[in-house]
C-alpha cells in the first residue's frame, strides 16, 4: 500500500528528511510496518506564466514516447522518470462538450502547454468518445511533442492512410457498444472516468487529472453506484479529479438566446421557465464539483481562461513523502479500511493524507460454497462493483388507499454476456439481488432470483442487438426510498451495481390536480414466455403488475431512446377516489423540441374502464413515430377531467434514432 502524505511546518513550508522512523501509520486502528519512504521534492511554482521552452531543454528523464497501445506506460523497477516530477493528465470528454466547448478547452491546453508548462510538469492527453478512452499521448515533458497532439485534436491527422481523421473515435474498446445505454445517462462518462484513474494506478505518484467537460447532466436515470464508484477508484489510484466547466462564463437570456425559437406558455410569464433554465444549468455542475471534493481536488466554473484551472491544478500538488507498507488486511473484500499517519511525538508538524481506501474485489475467484454468502457481501458493500453496466427504471402503481405497487425494470447489454459465450459456455446464470430502504435505513423489501439462459447459436445472435430485462416488484406504502440492485454473471463472476432514490407519493391527498401513476414508455410487447426479456416469477406481485395485458408484458425502455421504426407504446392510470362511478377522461400525448410543439396525438376520450378494486382507469397508446425526425424531444403525457375541472402532466426526456 502505498500513500501520499504532505508534510508542512507552521509556515506552510515543506519539511525534508524525514524517515521510515519518524512516521507511525495504522490501519483500522492495527500498527503497520512502513518499508520505503521517499521524498518528492517539487519546487512552488512561479506567480509569473513560464516562457516557451525549446524541446531541447526538456528533462530527458521525462520523456516518453507517444502510446501506441492505448495504456498508460508502467516504468520498470528502480526507473526513477517521474521523481520530483507533477503529473497531470489532460482528459477530455468529447461526449459531453459541443464542438465549440472542445476548440475551447483545446484552446487552453496549448496556451497551457505553449507558455505556462514548467520543467517539473509531466503531461498525458486523454480523450473519451466513440465509447472508448483513448491514451492519446503517454506522460511526457516535451512541449512539441504535446502540442502535436493537441493539433491532431484540432485539426485532425490521416495518419493511418485510412481516410479516417486519427481524431475521429470510431471504436468502442472502453465498454459495450449498446448505444441506447450512452445516450440519456451519465453513466457511462462517470465509468470512463474510471476506466481513466485505473489505467493510472500504476503510477504510486500523485495524479491531477484536468476533466475538460460542459457540465455532467443528471437526466433522473443515472446510477448513484457509478459515481460512488468513480470516486473510490480514484482515490484508490491516487487520482485528483479537478473538473474545468469549459461553457466558460455564461450569461443566459432568462428565455432562451436566438438559437431557439421564442418560447410560449404560462411559464414565461411565471418565471418557472428561467428558473428551470439556472436549475438545469447548475445540475450540471453539480456532480462536476462533487468528483472534485470527494477526490480532494477543485473545480472551476465561471471562467473563461481555462487554462487558469490547469493551472491551479498544478499549483495543489507540493512537496510530498511516498509512504509504502504491506498492509495487514489483505483479503480482497472490497471494504472500506481507515488509515491514520502521524509523526513521532519529537516532531511537530501538519500533515495531510488520504483517510482510507476501498480494498480490491475479486468476484471471479468466487468459490461455489461462497456465492451465496459473497454475494449477499457485495451487497453491503461502500464500495459498489460496476463491472456489468445496468440500467433500472422505478414505476408506482396505487393497489388501494394504502399501498402501492411498484414494478422495477432492470436492463442489461445483451453483449455484456458475449464474453460467457465467447469462453464456450452453453448456458449462463445471471443472480440477481436487491433491497429496498426506507429513509431510515431500514430494509423494508428484497428480492433474491435468477435467470439461466441458454447461449445457443441463435440466441447468441439476438445478444448481441437485444438487451436482457429482468423485472419484479414490491408493496410499498407512501414514502422515500433507496433501491439497489446487483446481477451477477455466473460465469463470469462479473458484478454490476444499480442504486438509486425514489420516492412513492400519497396520491390520495392531491386535490388539485388528477392523481395518475408514473408514465411508462415502451416499444416492446412481449410474451411472458420470452426469457430473454424477463424472468418467469411466481410470485403474487406479478398478478398484480398493471404491466400485464391480454398474456403480453409491456417492457420499459429505461434508457427512453426509441427507433422511427418502431411504434411508442404509452401507459399510465388515472385514479378517481370521490365519483361513485365513472367520470369521463380525456388525455393526449405531445412531444416537443425545446418549447416548440413537433407533434401531438388526437385527444383520446376514455369514458369506460374503471377498476373495481382500485379505481384505476388504464390509459393506453401506441404510436408511430415515423412522422418525428431523429433528435431529442421532450414527451408530455396530459390528462383532462372536463367534469373536475383537473389536469395533470407528466414530462420526460426522450431521444428517436432511425
Amino acid at each position: 500500500m502505498v500513500q501520499t502524505v504532505t508534510v508542512k511546518d507552521k509556515e506552510g513550508r515543506p519539511i525534508e528528511g524525514l524517515a521510515s522512523k519518524d512516521f507511525i501509520v495504522s490501519e483500522d486502528g492495527e500498527p503497520q510496518t512502513v518499508s520505503f519512504v521517499e521524498f518528492q521534492r517539487l519546487p512552488d511554482r512561479p506567480v509569473e506564466p513560464a516562457a516557451p521552452t525549446p524541446s531541447a531543454t526538456a528533462p530527458p528523464a521525462a520523456t516518453v514516447a507517444p502510446a501506441t497501445q492505448g495504456q498508460i506506460s508502467t516504468p520498470p523497477p528502480g526507473d526513477t522518470r517521474y521523481r520530483d516530477r507533477r503529473l497531470l493528465v489532460l482528459y477530455f470528454d468529447l461526449t459531453a462538450m459541443p464542438p465549440p466547448d472542445q476548440m475551447r478547452a483545446y484552446t487552453a491546453a496549448k496556451k497551457f502547454i505553449d507558455t505556462e508548462m514548467q520543467p517539473t510538469d509531466v503531461l498525458a492527453i486523454m480523450t473519451f468518445g466513440g465509447g472508448a478512452v483513448r491514451v492519446k499521448q503517454d506522460f511526457t515533458g516535451n512541449r512539441v511533442q504535446l502540442l502535436d497532439v493537441m493539433d491532431t485534436l484540432i485539426y485532425g491527422d490521416d495518419k493511418d492512410g485510412d481516410g479516417i481523421p486519427d481524431n475521429t473515435d470510431i471504436g468502442t474498446a472502453f465498454g459495450q457498444d449498446d448505444a441506447e445505454f450512452s445516450i440519456l445517462n451519465t453513466d457511462r462518462q462517470l465509468s470512463a472516468l474510471q476506466t481513466a484513474a485505473t489505467m493510472l494506478r500504476s503510477l504510486p505518484e500523485r495524479k491531477s487529472l484536468i476533466y475538460f467537460a460542459s457540465g455532467l447532466r443528471l437526466n433522473g436515470v443515472d446510477n448513484q453506484a457509478q459515481l460512488r464508484a468513480t470516486t473510490n477508484a480514484a482515490i484508490r489510484a491516487n487520482v485528483s479529479l479537478f473538473p474545468i466547466d469549459a461553457r466558460g462564463l455564461l450569461a443566459q437570456a432568462p428565455l432562451g438566446d436566438a438559437t431557439r425559437p421564442s418560447p410560449g406558455g404560462l411559464g414565461m410569464f411565471s418565471g418557472q421557465l428561467a428558473q428551470a433554465a439556472v436549475t438545469s444549468f447548475q445540475r450540471s455542475q453539480d456532480t462536476l464539483y462533487s468528483l472534485a471534493k470527494d477526490t480532494g481536488g477543485s473545480a472551476m466554473f465561471d471562467y473563461n481562461d481555462l487554462s487558469l484551472g490547469i493551472v491551479r491544478a498544478a499549483q495543489a500538488v507540493t512537496s510530498y513523502y511516498l509512504i509504502g507498507y504491506y498492509s495487514t488486511h489483505g483479503a480482497s473484500d472490497g471494504r472500506f479500511h481507515r488509515v491514520r499517519v502521524s509523526l513521532n511525538a519529537a516532531l511537530s508538524a501538519d500533515i495531510t493524507y488520504r483517510q482510507g481506501y476501498f480494498a480490491d474485489k475479486d468476484p471471479a475467484k468466487f468459490t461455489a460454497a461462497d456465492k451465496e454468502r459473497q454475494l449477499e457481501e457485495a451487497l453491503m458493500l461502500e464500495n459498489p462493483i460496476t463491472d456489468i453496466t445496468i440500467a433500472m427504471e422505478v414505476n408506482y402503481f396505487q393497489l388501494n388507499t394504502a399501498e402501492y405497487f411498484v414494478p422495477v425494470a432492470v436492463k442489461i447489454p445483451g453483449s455484456e454476456l458475449a464474453l460467457a459465450r465467447r469462453r464456450g459456455a452453453r448456458h449462463t446464470v445471471i443472480d440477481f439481488i436487491g433491497e429496498v430502504k426506507d429513509d431510515y435505513g431500514i430494509t423494508v423489501q428484497n428480492v433474491r432470483d435468477k435467470l439461466d439462459i441458454k447461449l445457443s447459436d441463435d440466441t447468441a445472435g439476438q445478444l448481441a442487438k437485444r438487451p436482457i430485462q429482468y423485472q419484479t416488484g414490491f408493496t410499498l406504502l407512501p414514502g422515500n426510498y433507496v433501491i439497489k440492485f446487483l446481477a451477477r454473471d455466473a460465469e463470469t463472476g462479473r458484478i454490476g451495481t444499480f442504486q438509486t432514490s425514489f420516492a412513492v407519493p400519497n396520491l390520495n391527498r392531491e386535490q388539485q390536480r388528477i392523481p395518475i401513476s408514473t408514465v411508462v414508455l415502451s416499444s416492446q410487447r412481449v410474451p411472458l414466455s420470452d426469457a430473454l426479456y424477463s424472468v418467469k416469477q411466481k410470485t403474487a406481485a406479478e398478478a398484480a403488475n398493471p404491466l400485464v395485458h391480454d398474456g403480453q408484458k409491456l417492457i420499459p425502455s429505461v434508457t427512453r431512446v426509441f427507433s422511427r421504426a418502431r411504434d411508442l407504446y404509452v401507459f399510465v392510470q388515472a385514479y378517481q377516489r370521490g365519483p361513485a362511478g365513472m367520470q369521463p377522461l380525456v388525455a393526449f400525448v405531445s412531444f416537443y423540441r425545446g418549447e416548440v410543439k413537433a407533434f401531438e396525438t388526437e385527444p383520446l376520450p376514455v369514458t369506460g374502464g374503471l377498476d373495481a378494486r382500485t379505481k384505476a382507469v388504464s390509459l393506453r397508446f401506441s404510436l408511430p413515430l415515423e412522422r418525428l425526425t431523429t433528435g431529442r424531444y421532450d414527451c408530455q403525457v396530459t390528462v383532462l377531467d372536463p367534469a373536475g375541472q383537473k389536469v395533470a402532466f407528466w414530462r420526460a426526456p426522450i431521444v428517436v434514432v432511425p
